[in-house]
Protein backbone atom coordinates (compact mmCIF):
# COMPACT_ATOMS: atom_id res chain seq x y z
CA UNK A 1 0.00 0.00 0.00
CA UNK A 2 1.34 3.28 -1.07
CA UNK A 3 -0.01 6.64 1.56
CA UNK A 4 0.12 10.28 0.34
CA UNK A 5 -0.05 12.83 3.21
CA UNK A 6 -0.09 16.34 2.36
CA UNK A 7 1.26 18.29 4.99
CA UNK A 8 2.60 21.95 5.15
CA UNK A 9 3.88 21.67 8.71
CA UNK A 10 5.33 18.31 8.77
CA UNK A 11 8.46 18.14 10.82
CA UNK A 12 11.56 15.88 11.00
CA UNK A 13 13.34 14.97 14.15
CA UNK A 14 16.14 17.31 12.94
CA UNK A 15 13.92 20.23 12.59
CA UNK A 16 11.96 22.19 14.93
CA UNK A 17 8.33 21.23 15.75
CA UNK A 18 5.55 18.34 16.22
CA UNK A 19 6.45 14.89 14.64
CA UNK A 20 3.48 13.04 14.88
CA UNK A 21 3.01 12.48 11.37
CA UNK A 22 7.14 11.49 10.84
CA UNK A 23 6.76 8.61 13.58
CA UNK A 24 3.50 7.73 12.11
CA UNK A 25 4.87 7.02 8.98
CA UNK A 26 7.79 5.26 10.88
CA UNK A 27 4.74 2.68 11.85
CA UNK A 28 3.33 2.23 8.23
CA UNK A 29 7.38 1.47 6.53
CA UNK A 30 7.37 -0.78 9.29
CA UNK A 31 4.64 -2.93 8.07
CA UNK A 32 6.13 -2.47 4.42
CA UNK A 33 4.01 0.05 2.99
CA UNK A 34 5.67 2.91 1.28
CA UNK A 35 4.57 6.33 2.27
CA UNK A 36 4.69 9.88 0.31
CA UNK A 37 4.62 13.12 2.22
CA UNK A 38 3.77 16.48 0.27
CA UNK A 39 5.12 19.28 2.83
CA UNK A 40 6.54 23.49 2.45
CA UNK A 41 9.67 23.60 1.09
CA UNK A 42 10.34 25.88 4.48
CA UNK A 43 10.31 24.90 8.03
CA UNK A 44 7.11 25.54 9.75
CA UNK A 45 8.35 27.16 13.05
CA UNK A 46 11.61 29.02 11.58
CA UNK A 47 10.74 29.67 8.31
CA UNK A 48 13.92 28.55 7.30
CA UNK A 49 14.27 27.16 4.14
CA UNK A 50 14.58 22.70 4.25
CA UNK A 51 18.10 21.79 3.10
CA UNK A 52 16.51 18.92 1.14
CA UNK A 53 13.72 16.85 1.48
CA UNK A 54 14.48 13.58 3.00
CA UNK A 55 15.00 10.79 -0.34
CA UNK A 56 14.25 7.38 0.80
CA UNK A 57 16.85 5.59 2.72
CA UNK A 58 18.71 9.41 3.26
CA UNK A 59 19.76 10.16 7.13
CA UNK A 60 16.67 11.65 7.83
CA UNK A 61 13.86 9.59 5.86
CA UNK A 62 13.59 5.78 6.36
CA UNK A 63 13.80 3.96 3.68
CA UNK A 64 10.22 3.58 2.84
CA UNK A 65 9.06 6.97 3.40
CA UNK A 66 9.51 10.36 0.22
CA UNK A 67 9.24 13.58 0.82
CA UNK A 68 8.48 15.94 -1.81
CA UNK A 69 8.70 20.16 -1.54
CA UNK A 70 6.12 22.40 -2.59
CA UNK A 71 6.43 26.04 -2.28
CA UNK A 72 5.04 28.29 0.24
CA UNK A 73 6.10 32.06 0.65
CA UNK A 74 8.59 33.02 3.62
CA UNK A 75 7.24 35.14 6.56
CA UNK A 76 4.87 32.61 7.82
CA UNK A 77 4.58 34.57 11.22
CA UNK A 78 4.58 38.25 10.04
CA UNK A 79 1.13 38.38 10.60
CA UNK A 80 -2.18 36.53 10.32
CA UNK A 81 -2.55 37.75 6.75
CA UNK A 82 0.79 36.65 5.57
CA UNK A 83 0.15 33.40 7.17
CA UNK A 84 -2.99 33.07 5.11
CA UNK A 85 -1.74 33.73 1.83
CA UNK A 86 1.02 31.14 2.95
CA UNK A 87 -1.98 28.68 3.64
CA UNK A 88 -3.28 29.44 0.23
CA UNK A 89 -0.27 29.17 -1.77
CA UNK A 90 0.82 25.88 -0.36
CA UNK A 91 -2.77 24.67 -0.80
CA UNK A 92 -1.98 25.50 -4.35
CA UNK A 93 1.47 24.55 -4.93
CA UNK A 94 0.55 21.16 -2.61
CA UNK A 95 -1.96 19.44 -5.39
CA UNK A 96 0.79 20.00 -8.20
CA UNK A 97 3.24 18.39 -6.64
CA UNK A 98 1.27 15.77 -5.44
CA UNK A 99 -0.59 14.96 -8.57
CA UNK A 100 3.14 14.30 -10.04
CA UNK A 101 3.35 11.23 -7.14
CA UNK A 102 2.08 7.87 -9.02
CA UNK A 103 0.77 4.72 -7.43
CA UNK A 104 -0.95 6.21 -4.12
CA UNK A 105 -3.68 4.24 -2.85
CA UNK A 106 -5.14 6.16 -0.62
CA UNK A 107 -4.40 10.22 0.59
CA UNK A 108 -4.43 11.72 3.81
CA UNK A 109 -5.28 15.33 4.67
CA UNK A 110 -4.73 17.21 8.06
CA UNK A 111 -6.44 20.31 9.37
CA UNK A 112 -6.04 22.85 10.61
CA UNK A 113 -5.47 24.86 7.94
CA UNK A 114 -8.37 23.68 6.30
CA UNK A 115 -7.08 24.32 2.71
CA UNK A 116 -4.52 22.06 2.42
CA UNK A 117 -7.21 19.42 3.58
CA UNK A 118 -9.17 20.50 0.20
CA UNK A 119 -6.02 20.06 -1.45
CA UNK A 120 -5.58 16.42 -0.04
CA UNK A 121 -9.29 15.74 -1.00
CA UNK A 122 -9.07 17.07 -4.77
CA UNK A 123 -5.68 15.58 -5.13
CA UNK A 124 -7.82 12.09 -4.01
CA UNK A 125 -10.62 12.39 -6.43
CA UNK A 126 -8.50 12.93 -9.43
CA UNK A 127 -6.64 9.93 -8.49
CA UNK A 128 -9.32 7.78 -7.71
CA UNK A 129 -8.34 7.12 -4.29
CA UNK A 130 -10.11 7.55 -1.08
CA UNK A 131 -9.81 10.43 1.20
CA UNK A 132 -9.02 10.46 4.68
CA UNK A 133 -9.67 13.46 6.90
CA UNK A 134 -7.60 14.06 10.05
CA UNK A 135 -8.29 16.93 12.31
CA UNK A 136 -5.80 18.09 14.55
CA UNK A 137 -7.62 21.01 15.88
CA UNK A 138 -11.10 22.57 15.38
CA UNK A 139 -11.19 24.88 12.75
CA UNK A 140 -12.54 27.25 12.62
CA UNK A 141 -14.12 27.49 15.65
CA UNK A 142 -10.47 28.21 17.35
CA UNK A 143 -9.80 31.27 14.94
CA UNK A 144 -13.39 32.16 15.54
CA UNK A 145 -13.39 32.09 19.54
CA UNK A 146 -9.51 33.89 19.57
CA UNK A 147 -11.27 36.91 17.34
CA UNK A 148 -9.13 36.00 14.53
CA UNK A 149 -12.02 35.12 12.10
CA UNK A 150 -14.56 37.90 12.36
CA UNK A 151 -16.01 38.68 8.35
CA UNK A 152 -18.85 36.81 8.74
CA UNK A 153 -18.57 36.03 5.22
CA UNK A 154 -15.25 34.66 5.55
CA UNK A 155 -16.52 32.44 8.64
CA UNK A 156 -19.79 30.91 6.49
CA UNK A 157 -17.17 30.03 3.60
CA UNK A 158 -15.12 28.43 6.27
CA UNK A 159 -18.03 27.05 7.63
CA UNK A 160 -19.55 25.05 4.31
CA UNK A 161 -15.73 24.06 3.68
CA UNK A 162 -15.65 22.48 6.85
CA UNK A 163 -18.52 20.39 6.13
CA UNK A 164 -17.75 19.64 2.66
CA UNK A 165 -14.57 18.05 3.91
CA UNK A 166 -16.46 16.03 6.92
CA UNK A 167 -18.99 14.98 4.38
CA UNK A 168 -16.61 13.57 1.43
CA UNK A 169 -13.96 11.90 4.08
CA UNK A 170 -14.55 7.87 3.35
CA UNK A 171 -13.32 8.30 7.12
CA UNK A 172 -12.44 11.25 9.76
CA UNK A 173 -9.80 10.58 12.55
CA UNK A 174 -9.47 13.27 15.24
CA UNK A 175 -6.69 13.42 18.22
CA UNK A 176 -8.63 14.54 20.83
CA UNK A 177 -12.34 12.50 21.82
CA UNK A 178 -14.04 16.45 22.55
CA UNK A 179 -13.39 16.66 18.64
CA UNK A 180 -15.71 13.07 18.06
CA UNK A 181 -18.22 15.12 19.84
CA UNK A 182 -18.32 17.76 17.68
CA UNK A 183 -18.57 15.30 14.06
CA UNK A 184 -21.16 13.96 15.94
CA UNK A 185 -23.18 16.84 15.68
CA UNK A 186 -22.01 18.15 13.14
CA UNK A 187 -23.97 14.92 11.03
CA UNK A 188 -20.57 12.20 10.94
CA UNK A 189 -21.95 8.76 11.06
CA UNK A 190 -20.70 7.26 14.34
CA UNK A 191 -18.83 4.92 12.03
CA UNK A 192 -16.89 7.22 10.27
CA UNK A 193 -15.08 8.78 13.22
CA UNK A 194 -12.00 7.06 14.80
CA UNK A 195 -10.08 9.29 17.93
CA UNK A 196 -6.40 8.35 17.09
CA UNK A 197 -4.83 11.02 20.71
CA UNK A 198 -2.23 12.82 20.33
CA UNK A 199 0.74 10.86 22.18
CA UNK A 200 4.45 10.33 22.37
CA UNK A 201 6.90 7.75 22.09
CA UNK A 202 8.81 6.84 25.31
CA UNK A 203 11.68 5.69 24.51
CA UNK A 204 12.77 8.78 23.23
CA UNK A 205 13.10 10.27 26.96
CA UNK A 206 14.81 9.13 30.18
CA UNK A 207 13.26 10.28 33.66
CA UNK A 208 16.58 10.08 35.09
CA UNK A 209 18.59 11.66 32.49
CA UNK A 210 19.43 15.57 33.56
CA UNK A 211 20.75 17.59 30.39
CA UNK A 212 24.19 18.25 31.54
CA UNK A 213 25.38 19.83 28.29
CA UNK A 214 22.16 22.02 28.49
CA UNK A 215 22.88 23.10 32.26
CA UNK A 216 26.38 23.71 31.39
CA UNK A 217 25.51 25.78 28.54
CA UNK A 218 23.32 27.78 30.53
CA UNK A 219 25.43 27.98 33.52
CA UNK A 220 22.74 25.92 35.92
CA UNK A 221 24.10 24.58 38.96
CA UNK A 222 22.46 21.64 40.54
CA UNK A 223 20.47 23.49 42.86
CA UNK A 224 19.14 25.29 40.27
CA UNK A 225 15.29 24.88 39.59
CA UNK A 226 14.71 24.28 36.05
CA UNK A 227 10.70 25.81 34.18
CA UNK A 228 10.56 24.91 30.78
CA UNK A 229 8.08 26.01 28.24
CA UNK A 230 8.43 24.19 24.94
CA UNK A 231 5.98 24.95 21.98
CA UNK A 232 4.63 27.49 20.01
CA UNK A 233 4.66 31.16 20.84
CA UNK A 234 1.63 32.35 19.23
CA UNK A 235 -1.25 34.50 20.97
CA UNK A 236 -3.25 31.19 21.18
CA UNK A 237 -0.62 30.14 23.92
CA UNK A 238 -0.81 32.72 26.81
CA UNK A 239 2.97 33.08 27.37
CA UNK A 240 2.04 36.73 29.04
CA UNK A 241 0.22 34.27 31.94
CA UNK A 242 3.89 32.24 31.96
CA UNK A 243 5.84 35.98 32.20
CA UNK A 244 3.44 37.31 34.63
CA UNK A 245 4.30 34.19 37.30
CA UNK A 246 7.66 35.03 36.18
CA UNK A 247 7.95 38.38 37.52
CA UNK A 248 5.60 37.32 40.90
CA UNK A 249 9.04 34.91 41.19
CA UNK A 250 11.49 37.28 40.65
CA UNK A 251 12.88 37.46 44.09
CA UNK A 252 13.18 33.57 44.66
CA UNK A 253 17.04 32.49 44.32
CA UNK A 254 17.98 29.61 41.99
CA UNK A 255 15.02 29.86 39.81
CA UNK A 256 15.53 29.94 36.07
CA UNK A 257 12.75 29.85 33.27
CA UNK A 258 13.46 28.65 29.27
CA UNK A 259 11.20 29.18 27.02
CA UNK A 260 11.60 27.27 23.96
CA UNK A 261 9.88 27.62 20.38
CA UNK A 262 9.13 30.63 17.84
CA UNK A 263 6.04 32.10 16.78
CA UNK A 264 4.43 35.67 16.43
CA UNK A 265 4.58 36.73 19.56
CA UNK A 266 8.27 35.75 20.56
CA UNK A 267 9.58 39.37 19.80
CA UNK A 268 6.56 41.06 21.95
CA UNK A 269 7.59 38.24 24.97
CA UNK A 270 11.09 39.74 24.86
CA UNK A 271 10.67 42.89 25.06
CA UNK A 272 8.06 42.40 27.48
CA UNK A 273 10.17 40.19 29.46
CA UNK A 274 13.14 42.58 29.75
CA UNK A 275 10.36 45.75 30.09
CA UNK A 276 10.18 43.71 33.65
CA UNK A 277 13.60 42.42 33.94
CA UNK A 278 12.81 39.26 34.51
CA UNK A 279 16.77 38.06 33.64
CA UNK A 280 15.87 35.08 35.14
CA UNK A 281 13.95 33.99 31.86
CA UNK A 282 15.56 32.94 28.81
CA UNK A 283 14.31 32.37 25.34
CA UNK A 284 16.19 29.70 23.72
CA UNK A 285 14.25 29.78 20.35
CA UNK A 286 13.14 26.64 18.34
CA UNK A 287 14.79 23.49 19.05
CA UNK A 288 14.91 20.69 16.83
CA UNK A 289 12.89 17.57 18.11
CA UNK A 290 15.70 15.08 18.66
CA UNK A 291 17.12 17.90 20.92
CA UNK A 292 13.78 18.01 23.18
CA UNK A 293 14.91 14.72 25.59
CA UNK A 294 17.76 17.09 26.61
CA UNK A 295 15.80 20.05 26.95
CA UNK A 296 13.04 18.27 29.37
CA UNK A 297 16.09 16.63 30.84
CA UNK A 298 17.36 19.74 32.03
CA UNK A 299 14.16 20.86 33.52
CA UNK A 300 12.92 20.44 36.95
CA UNK A 301 9.02 21.09 35.89
CA UNK A 302 7.02 22.45 32.77
CA UNK A 303 4.71 24.67 31.55
CA UNK A 304 2.10 24.78 29.63
CA UNK A 305 -0.83 27.30 28.83
CA UNK A 306 -3.66 28.09 26.50
CA UNK A 307 -5.77 31.51 26.25
CA UNK A 308 -8.95 30.57 28.48
CA UNK A 309 -11.67 30.09 25.69
CA UNK A 310 -13.93 27.34 25.33
CA UNK A 311 -12.39 25.35 22.30
CA UNK A 312 -9.22 25.08 24.01
CA UNK A 313 -10.60 23.01 26.29
CA UNK A 314 -11.13 20.06 24.09
CA UNK A 315 -7.60 19.97 22.60
CA UNK A 316 -4.57 17.52 23.82
CA UNK A 317 -1.49 19.70 23.67
CA UNK A 318 1.95 17.78 21.88
CA UNK A 319 3.69 18.92 24.63
CA UNK A 320 2.19 17.82 27.42
CA UNK A 321 2.43 14.13 26.31
CA UNK A 322 6.26 15.12 25.75
CA UNK A 323 6.49 16.66 29.41
CA UNK A 324 5.07 13.30 31.03
CA UNK A 325 7.16 11.52 28.57
CA UNK A 326 10.55 13.15 30.30
CA UNK A 327 8.80 12.53 33.76
CA UNK A 328 9.22 15.79 34.49
CA UNK A 329 5.73 17.31 36.15
CA UNK A 330 3.68 19.77 34.84
CA UNK A 331 1.88 23.00 35.86
CA UNK A 332 -0.68 22.97 33.26
CA UNK A 333 -2.99 26.10 32.99
CA UNK A 334 -5.38 24.55 30.65
CA UNK A 335 -8.88 23.22 31.18
CA UNK A 336 -10.80 20.74 29.77
CA UNK A 337 -9.70 17.52 28.23
CA UNK A 338 -6.18 17.46 28.67
CA UNK A 339 -6.69 18.42 32.72
CA UNK A 340 -8.90 15.21 33.35
CA UNK A 341 -5.65 13.19 31.52
CA UNK A 342 -3.55 15.16 34.28
CA UNK A 343 -5.77 14.59 36.89
CA UNK A 344 -5.79 11.17 35.96
CA UNK A 345 -1.88 10.78 35.85
CA UNK A 346 -1.85 12.52 39.04
CA UNK A 347 1.29 13.90 36.95
CA UNK A 348 1.30 17.96 38.25
CA UNK A 349 -0.69 20.38 39.28
CA UNK A 350 -3.45 22.17 37.05
CA UNK A 351 -4.03 25.88 37.83
CA UNK A 352 -6.90 28.15 36.46
CA UNK A 353 -5.83 29.28 32.87
CA UNK A 354 -4.85 33.18 32.32
CA UNK A 355 -4.16 33.18 36.56
CA UNK A 356 -0.25 34.18 37.08
CA UNK A 357 -0.80 34.17 40.53
CA UNK A 358 -1.51 30.40 41.05
CA UNK A 359 0.91 29.63 38.21
CA UNK A 360 3.66 31.29 40.29
CA UNK A 361 2.30 29.42 43.20
CA UNK A 362 2.27 25.32 41.50
CA UNK A 363 5.69 26.47 40.49
CA UNK A 364 6.94 27.52 43.70
CA UNK A 365 5.63 24.43 45.61
CA UNK A 366 7.48 22.34 43.03
CA UNK A 367 10.71 24.34 43.88
CA UNK A 368 10.37 23.81 47.47
CA UNK A 369 8.78 19.92 47.90
CA UNK A 370 11.10 18.02 45.75
CA UNK A 371 9.73 14.89 46.46
CA UNK A 372 6.37 15.73 45.25
CA UNK A 373 7.94 17.34 42.14
CA UNK A 374 9.61 13.96 41.67
CA UNK A 375 6.62 11.67 42.55
CA UNK A 376 4.27 14.11 40.01
CA UNK A 377 7.03 13.30 37.22
CA UNK A 378 7.54 9.47 37.75
CA UNK A 379 3.32 9.26 37.47
CA UNK A 380 3.57 10.82 34.14
CA UNK A 381 6.00 9.12 33.08
CA UNK A 382 3.74 5.71 33.50
CA UNK A 383 0.69 6.84 32.67
CA UNK A 384 1.56 8.13 29.57
CA UNK A 385 3.65 4.90 28.73
CA UNK A 386 0.69 2.80 29.34
CA UNK A 387 -2.71 5.54 27.58
CA UNK A 388 -0.73 7.15 25.08
CA UNK A 389 2.22 5.24 23.54
CA UNK A 390 2.38 6.56 19.89
CA UNK A 391 3.38 3.35 18.64
CA UNK A 392 0.61 1.41 19.40
CA UNK A 393 -1.79 4.82 17.84
CA UNK A 394 0.11 4.16 14.87
CA UNK A 395 -0.76 0.80 14.85
CA UNK A 396 -4.27 1.84 15.14
CA UNK A 397 -3.71 4.34 12.12
CA UNK A 398 -1.86 1.54 9.76
CA UNK A 399 -4.69 -1.14 10.11
CA UNK A 400 -7.63 1.82 9.74
CA UNK A 401 -5.72 2.82 6.18
CA UNK A 402 -5.57 -0.90 5.48
CA UNK A 403 -9.10 -1.46 5.92
CA UNK A 404 -10.17 1.39 4.10
CA UNK A 405 -7.15 1.11 0.67
CA UNK A 406 -8.52 -2.94 1.04
CA UNK A 407 -12.17 -1.86 0.58
CA UNK A 408 -11.65 0.67 -2.26
CA UNK A 409 -9.51 -1.73 -3.80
Amino acid sequence: MHILLLHQAFALPTEAGGTRHYEMAREWTACGHAFSVVRSDREYLTGERVRECGKPGSEDAPSRIHLKRAYAPPGHHRSFAWRAFSYVVFAVTSVWAALRIRGVDLVIGTSPPLGQAFSAWLVAALKRRPFVLEVRDLWPDFAIEMKVLTNRTLIALARRLERFLYQRARHVVVNSPAYRQHLLRSGVPEDRVTVIANGVDPAQFDPDARGEWVRQRYGLSADTFVVTYAGAIGPANDLGTLLEAARHLRGQPNLRWLILGEGKERARMEDLAAEWGLDRVTFVGARPKSEMKDWLAASDACVATLMNIRAFRTTYPNKVFDYMAAGRPTVLAIDGVIRDVMEAAEGGLCVPPGDPGKLAEAVRRLQTEVGTARRLGLNARRYVCEHFDRRRQAERFVRLTESLAGKAA
